[in-house]
Parts: C-alpha cells; structure tokens; sequence
C-alpha cells in the first residue's frame, strides 16, 4: 500500500525514462539525502566519521568506478587499486606544483590521468577477456604500485617515501591537512558521491551504458549491430578509471591524509571488487550496499570477538578473516545478484503488499 505506483501516470516518454520512474523511489532517496547531509552531523561524532562514514563514501565512489566497467562493461579488472593509486599520487602532485588551485578542480584531473592510464592497460580488452584481461589488470596493479613506490619524483623525494595531504581551503574552510574536521572532509566527500552517482545513472540509461551492456551481454553480436568494440570498451576503461582515480585522491587527501604505496596494493583491489561482487553487478544502489556490508561487518566482527567475546585481537582477525569469506562464498551460491537483488526483491513484495507471492 505504500509502496505502489497505482495512480502514478506517464504522460511523456520523458517521465517514462526519469531516473525514479516511481515516486516513492524518488521520496526514498531525498530522505537519504536529506539524512546524509541533515541527520547524521546531529549525532556523528569523530570516530564516525573517520572509522565509518568518510571510508564508506570514498569505497563506494571506487566500487561504482569498478562496477561501471566490470558490472555494466562486463570487463573484469584487478587493478582498482593501481588506478586509485595514479589519483591518488596525481593528486599530490597537482596540490604541491600548483598550491593556488582549488582543491575539487585537483580531485577531477586526478581522475583525468587515472583514465588516461586506464585507457592505455584498457587496450588489450580488444583481443582478451575474462581471465586473461584480469591478469592483464593484475599487471597494471603491480606495475603502478612498483612504479609509485620506486620513481622519488612522485613522492617529491621524501625519504620517508610517503605522501602527505598539503592543507587546502574551499571558500575560505579547510578541506585537506591535518587541522581539518572530519565532519567538513565527510560533506566533501558526500557531495563527490552524489555528484558521480547520479553522472553513472545517467550514462548506464544512455545510449552509451546500453552499448556497454550489449558488449557485455555478447559483444559478437553488438559488433554486428554497429556498435564498435574497441571504443566502448576503451571507454568504459577510461571512464571507470577516472571514477577510482577521484576515490584514491579522496582515499588519500580526505581519509588517511599520509600514504604510502602499500595503502593501494592488491587487497584494496580485492576488496572493491568484493563490494561490486556483494553489492551487485550492474547495480548504483549496489556499490552502497556492498561498501557499507565491506566496512561495517569487521567492525562488528571486532566489537563482538573482541570487546563480547574477550578474544586476542590476533585471533579476533583470523576469524573475521575466515566469517569473511565465508559470507562472500554464501552470497556467490544462494544470491550471486548481490544485496541489490534482495533488495529489489522486497520492492516487488511491498508492491503486492498485503498479497505478496
């Protein structure tokens, strides 16, 4: 009864094609908005926001660039972690050359030189795929990491090897450096989230997301259809890896603020694609799901082994390690859809509430 889109007519093929066809879709998603932005500085205090809240928007921007290529593209990568990494260290670079420049104009051309990288360790996806493509990614994960770590220009010589986020303003409030709050560096990173999401529901709606999945779904035959290869595939590559570009740049200047090339090894890549894997293939609202699943379930698994349980902390981590994998495996067997199936699924039971099948 509440949810239910009887009444709800469409009387222009542009309300047919809205981005929330249904109202109440629409109503759902501004109360989340409304909470994110409203709500949650009521009570978030500084353990949230930087345990919790900053690493789950800046997981979800990579998982939503991942799920552009691997979900939508059907390109498997394993080098999320090396393209963040090129965001990442871009981002030092343009902050430290250029200390005049406004910090979110060196988000965005950090994630132009992620998708210039991409589009070159993109080109083998006209002769490979599947398998082989993920190990030709995997290449580019250890090769970027190798490059970062060994090449002192990217890291302006530091001794240390690390690189560190320069204090930055936005309209005279500090976004970067150590003296800013987490509670600004949250709503930069939110705005970001909302700006990108919505560009990726527009483009997967397009004409240029149905070439995508139509390469996806068997590229022979999209090929016949007139759809080139080559150019959809480099250009999901370069879009995707201009999205993960912006979330290493955000990883490193408003999360962890000092890194070094270990924080963008190939577990971080592992772990983006368990959260486009948990989450959803081919899914927006899925990149949220499987970031918030990703960074919620270890702190609980501490709090309970740990802080209920009295566990070591060692023993604690192996465990997590092991209800971890064991979760992934469940959901690949009885939900390989991901958490936005289920999701999905209990929309269309409250659309036949009170008579659900």
């Amino acid at each position: 009864m509440l949810y239910r889109e009887a009444g709800q007519f469409k009387t222009s093929y542009a309300a047919d094609q809205a981005i929330f066809p249904i109202a109440q879709d629409k109503w759902v998603i501004f109360l989340i908005v409304a909470i994110a932005f409203l709500g949650v500085p009521l009570f978030a205090n500084d353990y949230w926001y930087k345990a919790i809240l900053i690493p789950f928007l800046v997981y979800s921007l990579a998982a939503l660039g991942l799920n552009i290529l691997t979900g939508y593209a059907g390109q498997l990568s394993l080098g999320t972690g090396g393209f963040m990494a090129v965001g990442a260290y871009s981002a030092y670079k343009l902050a430290t050359a250029f200390p005049e420049l406004n910090i979110i104009v060196v988000f965005l051309l950090s994630g132009v030189f992620a998708a210039a990288v991409g589009i070159v360790f993109g080109i083998p996806s006209l002769r490979i795929k599947g398998f082989y493509l993920a190990v030709a990614t995997l290449a580019a994960q250890f090769f970027l990491v190798w490059l970062f770590n060994r090449v002192g220009w990217f890291y302006n010589y530091n001794p240390s090897g690390t690189i560190n986020a320069p204090p930055r303003s936005l309209f005279g409030v500090l976004i970067t450096g150590p003296a800013a709050t987490p509670s600004v560096k949250y709503f930069t990173a939110l705005a970001m989230v909302i700006l990108f999401a919505l560009l990726a529901k527009n483009l997967v709606r397009g004409r240029m997301g149905r070439s995508w999945m139509a390469i996806r779904d068997m590229d022979i035959a999209a090929e016949i259809i007139g759809i080139k290869p080559l150019q959809t595939k480099l250009l999901a590559f370069a879009i995707s890896s201009y999205i993960c570009g912006v979330a290493g740049a955000e990883l490193f200047a408003l999360h962890l603020g000092s890194v070094e090339t270990i924080a963008f090894d190939i577990t971080l890549s592992f772990q983006v694609l368990f959260m486009v894997i948990l989450g959803g293939l081919g899914s927006i609202s899925g990149n949220f799901l499987g970031a918030a699943f990703i960074v919620l379930l270890p702190i609980l698994l501490t709090n309970v082994f740990v802080g209920g349980m009295g566990l070591q902390a060692a023993t604690a981590k192996h465990i997590e390690f092991i209800v971890f994998g064991s979760l992934i495996i469940l959901f690949l067997i009885f939900e390989p859809q991901g958490l936005a199936r289920l999701w999905q699924i209990v929309k269309e039971k409250l659309r036949l509430w009170p008579f659900p099948h």
